[in-house]
């Protein structure tokens, strides 16, 4: 007979939020801005519809057949983060990106940092953050 309890299985949530950012390091002149960050160094922001990706893993909770239930998973990232970052400048709006760069990269991370304490410490966090539909990034890499 197969034990399912030792199985470990990944539930995965999808979410969607819009947001400007700029990319710039103010240590760096407007010249090499430009050369690094290219348009997205535009004084003006720009945007992106962010579609982010929540992995969570563990085991089978045998008196409710869930990993995690996906409404409290839901719940967790509409509240903790996409009543945060959607519609908002990343750079002017959000404290954690007033010294970060908000990159693909530094965005995930801080996503990350955000949930991982919500959730318990059975389950296994993994994000996948698409900036544009061929373009993405992942935290923890694996």
């Amino acid at each position: 007979m197969l034990n399912i309890m030792a199985n470990r299985v990944a539930v995965f949530r999808r979410e969607h939020f819009n947001a400007a950012h700029r990319l710039h390091n103010p240590s760096l002149s407007s010249e090499e801005n430009t050369r690094l960050f290219g348009k997205c160094n535009l004084p003006n922001y720009h945007g992106h519809n962010y579609e982010l990706i929540v992995k969570v893993t563990g085991e089978i909770d045998p008196k409710t057949g869930y990993v995690i239930d996906t409404k409290t998973l839901s719940d967790l990232v509409n509240e903790h983060i996409i009543s945060k970052f959607d519609h908002r400048n990343l750079n002017l709006d959000l404290p954690e990106f007033k010294e970060l760069n908000p990159t693909a990269e530094n965005i995930v991370m801080v996503i990350f940092n955000i949930l991982r304490p919500l959730l318990s410490e059975q389950l296994s966090l993994q994000l996948r953050l698409y900036e544009t539909p061929r373009n993405f990034v992942e935290y923890p890499a694996i």
